[in-house]
């Protein structure tokens, strides 16, 4: 019900042009026959007005665990376990207590885990488009992270692949 072109023809037109970027339609149509056609015509997910934000919130938390191939808000790696649904991390069962941004940072490596993710690419999943980076916020961060698992006896580390970026393996 967009002005000018509906959100069906628009995920139509993603779909033709091979994007498989995750589409979640926020729409005021209810019935049925309307959510099949839009699970049909590609959308991941379909949520119905008036919504809680919160729900909201969780279904697009979803869909960035599905890009990942990521059914569980638990991602577990070596003795490492983060909860992305609660914002925290567990070494050896031990609270490890992490800055949002360094939160952020551990979540995206360990969802790329065997990867090297590129300093470009954490800024992205960092910082929105308007921050202002600094040239060695990405350096620090894993500084800091790296000296927060090191002191909880994690041995799980994380590389960096000089002149390409960061991994965990």
């Amino acid at each position: 019900m967009i002005p000018s072109l509906d959100g069906l023809s628009v995920l139509k037109e993603l779909r033709q042009a091979g994007k498989d970027t995750h589409v979640l339609l926020l729409t005021a149509k209810d019935t049925v026959e309307d959510r099949v056609k839009g699970l049909q015509e590609g959308a991941d997910d379909y949520l119905i007005k008036p919504f809680s934000f919160e729900e909201l919130l969780a279904r697009v938390q979803a869909l960035c665990r599905r890009s990942y191939a990521q059914k569980s808000p638990e991602i577990k790696v070596g003795d490492l376990t983060l909860n992305s649904a609660r914002h925290q991390l567990f070494c050896q069962n031990k609270s490890v207590e992490l800055l949002p941004r360094e939160f952020r940072l551990l979540q995206l490596l360990l969802l790329r885990r065997g990867e090297v993710v590129s300093r470009p690419d954490i800024e992205a999943h960092l910082y929105d488009d308007q921050t202002e980076i600094m040239s060695n916020v990405v350096d620090s961060t894993v500084s800091l992270l790296r000296k927060k698992l090191v002191a909880a006896g994690s041995t799980t580390t994380i590389q960096t692949r000089r002149g390409f970026g960061y991994s965990v393996e």
